[in-house]
């Protein structure tokens, strides 16, 4: 962090306590708008995460004892506070006003000319300037207030991209899973129910370790899901191909149908039901954080490769009832409009 930041950030007020907090205080308080302000609580919020950062940087100034110090020293010079002191010949106690004036020219001591400084405009004498200039020049102070400047709080770890394939179960149902890197190094996490084929998901965390005190990156994970040889998926619904006899779907039947749990429900296929019509189970679906979805089974009438003296002589005689009514008839004079 520059120096100027320090001149403009109150890290008090950004953490709510008084300039006279013990380290408990300031602790007790970072811990807690860290809970409230982390991006885990606030997902895509991009002013929480903005908080969650300034909250970073004010804990790790203020837990810092010697940071602390110089940062107070940085603020009471910027709003007018205490006059800074050096030894100087003969043991006088120079004012920071007897440093200035010795680039305007003057001797230092009492009876230096004085440097004003102004709001902006021309005049205006540029603060990081004269405190960068004093590195290594015989400053007073020792050390440059360039110096002060520190890194804006710890750095979080970068974000990870990685792929990797699921079955379709372990997509709907959600898992834990182990990665491996390149390196070797392995990494556990947690697949959330409902996921998609190429979607991405973000593992908070599980991204590169950040600096002491910083959170870890991301991992980026791009989702292919395997499909399954029985099931289908649309949005949180499951599909399935529902097979019937020409019976069952004739006279009306009850029949199973497979979940992907393994346990099947019985469900009413009414008298007369087409081949294409579908049947909604409900909750038999994707279960996510979100809702739950249905479990869709899609008729399809089978028809008999295969027919019996008997049973050849029964469709015959059905044929044979339905005389000259044509199915395609109302097909045909759509079609021609």
């Amino acid at each position: 962090m520059a120096s100027q930041d320090w001149f403009e950030k109150d890290f008090y007020a950004i953490l709510g306590v008084s300039k006279d907090a013990s380290e408990g205080d300031i602790k007790k308080a970072y811990r807690k708008l860290a809970r409230q302000w982390h991006p885990d609580q606030n997902p895509g919020d991009e002013a929480a995460e903005k908080r969650f950062k300034e909250i970073g940087e004010a804990n790790a100034v203020l837990s810092d004892a010697e940071q602390r110090q110089e940062y107070d020293a940085v603020r009471q010079m910027a709003h007018g506070g205490a006059r800074f002191t050096a030894g100087g010949p003969g043991g006088g106690a120079g004012g920071f006003d007897d440093i200035f004036s010795a680039f305007a020219g003057g001797q230092g001591g009492q009876g230096g000319p004085q440097m004003r400084f102004s709001q902006g405009g021309g005049q205006g004498i540029n603060l990081e300037d004269i405190l960068g200039g004093m590195q290594g020049g015989g400053s007073p102070f020792g050390r440059s207030y360039a110096d002060y400047g520190a890194p804006a709080g710890p750095r979080r770890g970068r974000d990870v991209e990685a792929r990797t394939s699921l079955t379709f179960r372990q997509a709907v149902t959600g898992d834990t899973i182990t990665l491996r890197a390149a390196g070797g190094e392995t990494v556990t996490a947690r697949i959330p129910a409902g996921v998609k084929d190429g979607q991405k998901i973000r593992l908070r965390g599980k991204g590169e370790p950040g600096e002491p005190g910083a959170s870890a990156g991301d991992l980026m994970l791009q989702v292919a899901v395997e499909p399954h040889p029985v099931f289908g998926r649309d949005g949180n619904n499951l599909t399935i191909d529902l097979p019937i006899t020409f019976a069952e779907a004739a006279l009306g039947a009850t029949v199973e149908v497979p979940t992907l749990d393994g346990n099947p429900v019985k469900v009413r296929v009414a008298a007369g039901t087409p081949s294409g019509r579908t049947l909604r189970i409900k909750g038999r679906g994707v279960k996510s954080t979100k809702a739950t979805g249905d479990l869709l089974a899609r008729v399809q009438v089978i028809v008999p490769q295969r027919l019996t003296d008997e049973a050849k002589a029964a469709v015959e005689a059905l044929r044979d009832q339905e005389g000259d009514t044509d199915p395609r008839a109302d097909v045909v004079a759509k079609a021609s409009t």
